[in-house]
């Protein structure tokens, strides 16, 4: 068996490592050796370990005060995830995003989790509501979630979905659009339709506000419009 310095298993070595990534994205800030040898449990000597590798290899920076936080590497690899989906979705979200004022969203689905893929704010909003890629929530919660089970068979919905979240899910495959409020961040409302390509796992597109002048179904209408161009442009 393949094994590290330490005398590791190779595979928990590489599971350590994209557990740092996992942790410095879930931080939103900076953060010391100390720390992530804490959160990884690991030993202070084996965290350094690994940051380093992970540091040669650009995904991860530290600043002048020995902080770390991700790289601009890991920007470029989470530009390579579903590239044309991306590109597609982005002029229909900046759309959206500005004509409803609203930060407007792509999620796909990353076995039981709804992943940020990428997130547009509006231009000339006061204030708006940020939504950093890479941000991860259970499918089980929030609208986009919700959007997503909609266009999953039950039989591959989470195990333990309640019956509370069934009904939710029904009631938005029937109307075509599904909403939350206070359920991933409190206080926020979000609407979300899913985005149905063939050949891929379905996605969604949601905005996610604290308040606004338009009614769910009215955002909806105007996220199912940008899903149909996002679908045709990818031939599904």
């Amino acid at each position: 068996m393949n094994t590290d310095a330490a005398g590791s298993p190779a595979s928990q070595t590489l599971s350590r490592g994209i557990r740092i990534l996992e942790i410095l994205a879930d931080a939103r800030e900076p953060l010391s050796i100390d720390d992530i040898a804490r959160r990884l449990a690991v030993h202070r000597s084996v965290a350094y370990r690994l940051l380093r590798t992970l540091e040669d290899h650009g995904l991860l920076t530290r600043d002048s005060l020995g902080r770390v936080q991700l790289g601009a590497r890991m920007a470029a690899l989470a530009a390579g995830v579903a590239h044309d989906l991306q590109a597609e979705a982005l002029p229909e979200l900046t759309n959206v995003a500005n004509e409803l004022g609203t930060t407007c969203f792509l999620v796909v689905l990353d076995h039981d989790e709804c992943v940020t893929l990428v997130s547009v704010e509006p231009r000339h909003a006061i204030a708006s509501v940020a939504q950093r890629p890479g941000t991860r929530h259970p499918v089980t919660v929030g609208a986009p979630g919700k959007a997503i089970l909609s266009a999953l068979p039950p039989g591959e919905w989470p195990p333990d979905a309640s019956a509370r979240l069934r009904d939710e899910v029904r009631d938005a495959a029937a109307r075509g659009f599904a909403t939350s409020h206070d359920e991933v961040i409190p206080s926020l409302r979000s609407v979300s339709v899913p985005l149905v390509v063939r050949g891929r796992r379905p996605a969604a597109i949601a905005v996610v506000y604290v308040a606004s002048a338009h009614e769910p179904a009215q955002i909806a209408e105007r996220l199912r419009r940008s899903a149909d161009v996002i679908r045709e442009a990818l031939g599904g």
